[in-house]
């Protein structure tokens, strides 16, 4: 199967879980992953500069209008929802907020679904509360792949177990093992392109 996005939610315990999939991901790695991240108002640019430091993948913050491109990463500013139109561009919306967070993994998830139907992966990692159950049940309803973390594996598990309770995901992995599906996948797209 030909995957063109990978949209990541994770929440509490997330840069401990994000530090560990960037700093496996290899050079060349080339679908673009989209991520949001419950962040405080100020700590964007510290979180991608943390981030970067063990990355092999360039990690951006997404601007508006700005086209998904390959083999980067982007991660939704503080407090902004970040939307993905039909044209495979970034929307950025200041609207209240969902499940108590903006950026809201759960308006990424629903958005990138409609754009990238069953072309898209929705991964959800540790966090504390539900948000992300509704995006990827949307994302499954569209025929994309589903893959939650182990939530005895997540820092906090509230938020894989609520996934895992909303749908049955086609994966329940420890991140490092989620690290070695997208490569394995994206490898494969490769392939087929």
């Amino acid at each position: 199967m030909h995957y063109e996005a990978i949209v990541i939610g994770v929440s509490s315990g997330g840069l401990n879980a994000m530090k560990i999939l960037f700093s496996l991901l290899p050079a060349g790695f080339s679908t673009p992953i989209i991520i949001v991240q419950h962040i405080g108002t100020q700590s964007g640019n510290i979180w991608i500069k943390l981030l970067s430091d063990k990355s092999n993948v360039e990690i951006k913050e997404a601007d508006e209008k700005e086209i998904i491109e390959k083999g980067k990463a982007y991660i939704a500013p503080p407090n902004y929802h970040l939307l993905i139109e039909k044209n495979k561009t970034f929307s950025l919306t200041v609207a209240e907020r969902v499940n108590f967070a903006r950026p809201s993994i759960d308006v990424l998830f629903e958005t990138a679904a409609e754009a990238y139907r069953d072309k898209l992966i929705g991964v959800i990692l540790t966090g504390s509360n539900n948000d992300g159950s509704k995006g990827i049940k949307r994302i499954k309803e569209y025929g994309g792949l589903t893959i939650v973390q182990e939530p005895k594996t997540a820092e906090s598990p509230y938020m894989p177990a609520s996934a895992i309770e909303t749908i049955q995901p086609d994966y329940i992995l420890p991140v490092e093992d989620i690290v070695k599906l997208l490569i394995e996948l994206d490898k494969n797209k490769d392939k087929s392109e």
